[in-house]
């Protein structure tokens, strides 16, 4: 519950201190008795053992920008949230908007011809109104941020490099820089396809062999925006012009894996469509060979000390 204070702490009063996460601390099915002191036992025997992983801990700026980010994407589930309450009300009530898209500008002309007899409901459609405006506010206002404070970011260069990749605009590579880390700590790519979680699960015993969905282990943030950038490779490859302004400042090593990895891509979507495969299968699979050219590419990049 500290964070990782408690680690800095420790380690700036010279002591050797190791942050491991609850979900790789190995535990008996069969023990049903949970006290301070097995604890203590079993964390000590599982660390002479060296069964124990320590977790990469970010610098104090690192962190702060992972917080922000993070609380953008807050921002984001609170405004979804917002207009589901409101659309439900009205539904609730009867009130249907006639035209094809909502939240455009026309709904929400509409949304202040909607009136109810009784006070009491037009002030809960008020209020509700105004909650989705709160909303939209603080998610246009947390990415503004973002920006003012990247380029003072050690991995700001990290990030400009990131966005070489087609699907990985600023907020995408913001995301992924900020929940990833270093990403040195992977020896290969596989490594890092398995710590977002984008490798299928297996149960496989003998000959039997079994394999599922993926593990959806590790950072979901992260994993969530590769998805979400998966989609475009549906598209021919092509350098567009927010693409190619993208690239323009960024080294030719950079931009030939970037340019390897849209061409790769695109071609494999197209192939796993025709197969007959869901969607939602081929964008998984696209989003985790994006793992592998980013890690490529930010592989090349120097990153600034941190301030």
């Amino acid at each position: 519950p500290c964070g990782y204070g408690l680690h800095r702490q420790l380690t700036a009063l010279g002591h050797d201190c190791m942050v491991v996460a609850p979900s790789l601390i190995l535990m008996k099915a069969g023990d049903r008795v949970k006290t301070d002191r097995r604890d203590a036992v079993m964390l000590a025997k599982l660390h002479r053992a060296g069964e124990l992983t320590a977790v990469w801990v970010p610098d104090g700026a690192h962190e702060a920008m992972r917080d922000l980010i993070r609380a953008r994407a807050t921002a984001v589930r609170v405004l979804g949230k917002a207009r589901q309450h409101l659309q439900g009300f009205l539904l609730r009530h009867g009130r249907v908007y006639a035209g094809k898209r909502g939240w455009t500008l026309a709904y929400r002309r509409w949304l202040t011809m909607v009136h109810f007899e009784h006070p009491a409901q037009q002030v809960v459609l008020q209020d509700y109104i105004h909650a989705v405006t709160d909303a939209e506010a603080r998610v246009t206002r947390l990415p503004q941020q973002i920006e003012d404070l990247v380029p003072n970011w050690s991995m700001a260069p990290v990030v400009e490099a990131l966005q070489a990749m087609r699907g990985v605009a600023f907020i995408v590579a913001v995301t992924v820089a900020a929940e990833v880390g270093d990403f040195s700590r992977f020896d290969n790519p596989r490594q890092l396809m398995a710590y977002l979680g984008l490798v299928p699960s297996e149960h496989s015993s003998g000959n039997t062999v079994r394999r599922g969905g993926i593990t959806k282990a590790g950072n979901a943030l992260a994993r969530r925006a590769l998805i979400e950038g998966a989609w475009t490779y549906r598209m021919q490859a092509r350098i567009s012009r927010k693409l190619h302004d993208r690239n323009e400042n960024l080294p030719q090593a950079i931009r030939d894996i970037a340019w390897k990895a849209q061409v790769r891509l695109c071609a494999r979507y197209r192939r796993l469509a025709a197969a007959g495969k869901a969607k939602v299968v081929v964008t998984t699979a696209i989003a985790r060979e994006m793992v592998g050219f980013l890690w490529a590419i930010a592989r090349q990049v120097e990153v600034k000390p941190a301030a």
